[in-house]
């Protein structure tokens, strides 16, 4: 496998995830398949920041494990990346802001001196055009043709005044230049690969999976990580024909969301795992009166504020009992940007098919990094048809009937002939509340129980309906790798190199984290030998959820929960540990 690593560090306020992102374009438009690892503080200016794009002839799943051009704006960036640098690698700097000596740098790694603030001062006074000199330099380097990159710029600036536009092509070829005159060509550097491809965050995947799956509602209150799939939503919604609406908090978002998918539209809000906290009462209205709803959670390092720009799979547990009581829910948890598109059609289904809430849970590093998509992934021809298929029938009509499935006819709320009482508390099968007078009362009491078994059998075909475990790789591998989410991109990335160190490993991802079949989970571990667990927590929440469910436990574990994404090499060496001598 071919690939080349353009990794750009500086200070919060510095452009660095525009110079990243450009970077990333211009691997894309060259038909190369692209991870964007973007890492970035909680504050507007101020701290370390950096962003990778790993571009690779064959699908990264992950930030990897080095980087083969380094772009510094400070010395701190030096100090921090240089040693992640892979022999033949080039750290690109300006030396009227800071040195840099061979000393510096690991062996087989050279400095690249270009004078991006001279480059700047040839056209304004706004030291910022620095970073149009530097990615010059840059693309050079990593064999990325100028006017690909050129064309990258002008698509990013092309809405501000030409001067911007001028000055950034005029200095980002005067960097080319001037790398190309000091500096070589990375000897990893790849060629064009045919066709560009869609490059999208996990936000931007479920915010088109949203538009696809017919979602005309969002309500959100904005909320890292899960904030830019309002702003995507919100720069298309004119012509997606969906209304985005920014509420006061999250209480507000999942209430207007619910009463609008009630109304008869379909709708989706999003938020983090402090802002899912606020609304898991009004999750089991939803519940209670059997009102679809998709609610992405992106997980972000907890407890409390915890780390809001880094990555956790912390909230499992939270998404699996949030609500009070008991109700039905699926939670489908995608790994990359074509799965998150494809989950939140799935989830939208769903919703629509057993009338209850389904929680698509993402995390920050699939939420906001950069992924390259195939366009023939991205199946825009959905349609999801709307069960409103009621006849009148007078004062007969039973909103909650009890039906062998636990799906009761369901109408639009005012149509003539199908009035009907739609409360929080518990009720009958029109809706007439049972909570006020009629509690204890032994009819009641029957009542209420068979309400509940009507609700909760919604489970049984959502276990039908749902994602079964996905095994890649040999069937008769020595270890197999159990994980979920994002995790899963690290995994795929580990195997490849594990494979091509002779070791055989398969993996057994989970797409749907819950309500898991248990007799597909037995079956699935039945066909393994030894396994282990890879999760973004402390304390394996998946793998007790796999005994609570199948009564399963993974041999062996890997947890990680510094707020960092799992790497590749972290993976591989808790792999080989395991096979050589059984884990610890």
């Amino acid at each position: 496998m071919g690939e080349i690593a353009v990794r750009a560090g500086g200070q919060a306020g510095d452009g660095i995830a525009s110079i990243g992102e450009s970077i990333a374009r211009c691997f894309s438009r060259m038909g190369l398949h692209v991870f964007g690892f973007n890492a970035y503080q909680s504050v507007i200016r101020g701290g370390h920041v950096w962003f990778q794009a790993r571009a690779s002839d064959t699908r990264p799943y992950s930030q990897g494990d080095a980087a083969d051009v380094l772009y510094a704006l400070d010395r701190a960036s030096v100090e921090i990346h240089a040693s992640g640098l892979r022999p033949g690698g080039t750290v690109i700097y300006d030396p009227e802001k800071f040195p840099v000596a061979a000393t510096d740098l690991p062996a087989g790694v050279r400095g690249l001196p270009v004078p991006t603030l001279q480059i700047a001062r040839k056209y304004t006074s706004q030291s910022i055009l620095q970073n149009a000199g530097g990615i010059g330099a840059a693309a050079y380097v990593a064999g990325i043709p100028l006017d690909l990159l050129h064309q990258v710029l002008t698509d990013s600036f092309g809405k501000k005044a030409g001067d911007i536009v001028d000055w950034n092509l005029g200095a980002s070829k005067d960097g080319y230049e001037f790398a190309s005159k000091n500096a070589s060509v990375n000897d990893r550097a790849l060629s064009r690969r045919g066709a560009p491809k869609l490059l999208m965050t996990g936000n931007q995947a479920i915010g088109l999976g949203a538009a696809a799956a017919g979602c005309k509602f969002l309500a959100q209150y904005p909320m890292t990580p899960a904030s830019s799939i309002m702003h995507w939503l919100a720069a298309h919604s004119r012509s997606l024909g969906i209304v985005v609406k920014q509420a006061e908090d999250e209480l507000a978002a999942i209430h207007m969301a619910i009463g609008a998918s009630f109304a008869g539209v379909r709708s989706m809000t999003a938020t983090s795992g402090g802002g899912f906290s606020l609304m898991v009462e009004a999750l089991g209205m939803a519940g209670m009166t059997e009102t679809p709803v998709v609610v992405v959670e992106s997980q972000r390092s907890g407890p409390s504020t915890g780390l809001p720009t880094k990555t956790e799979q912390g909230d499992l547990n939270l998404m699996l009992g949030a609500g009070q009581g008991e109700f039905p829910r699926a939670i489908l948890a995608p790994s990359h940007p074509k799965e998150a598109y494809a989950a939140t059609v799935r989830a939208f289904q769903l919703a629509e098919d057993w009338q209850t809430p389904i929680l698509v849970a993402s995390d920050l590093h699939l939420s906001e990094n950069f992924a390259t998509v195939d366009r023939e992934e991205i199946d825009l021809a959905v349609e999801i048809p709307s069960l409103y298929t009621v006849e009148p029938n007078g004062h007969e009509y039973r909103r909650y009937q009890y039906t062998e499935s636990g799906v009761s006819p369901r109408a639009l709320p005012g149509q003539a002939g199908l009035q009907f009482i739609a409360g929080s508390d518990e009720h009958d099968e029109k809706g007439h509340l049972i909570s006020d007078i009629k509690s204890g009362i032994p009819l009641w009491v029957a009542e209420r129980q068979r309400m509940m078994d009507k609700r909760m059998h919604k489970l049984s075909g959502l276990v039908r309906a749902a994602l079964p475990p996905e095994r890649e790789g040999p069937a008769d591998a020595p270890l197999t790798f159990v994980a979920w989410g994002s995790t899963v991109g690290a995994i795929r990335d580990a195997r490849a190199e594990l494979d091509a160190a002779g070791r055989t490993t398969n993996l057994l991802a989970f797409p749907t984290v819950y309500p898991l079949d248990p007799d597909r989970v037995r079956a699935a571990f039945a066909a393994t030998r030894k396994t282990l667990l890879v999760e973004a927590n402390f304390s394996g929440q998946f793998g007790r959820l796999l005994r609570a469910e199948a009564g399963v436990v993974p041999s062996e574990r890997l947890l990680k929960y510094d707020g960092e994404p799992f790497y590749p090499h972290e993976i591989v060496a808790r792999a080989i540990e395991v096979m050589s001598h059984g884990g610890k």
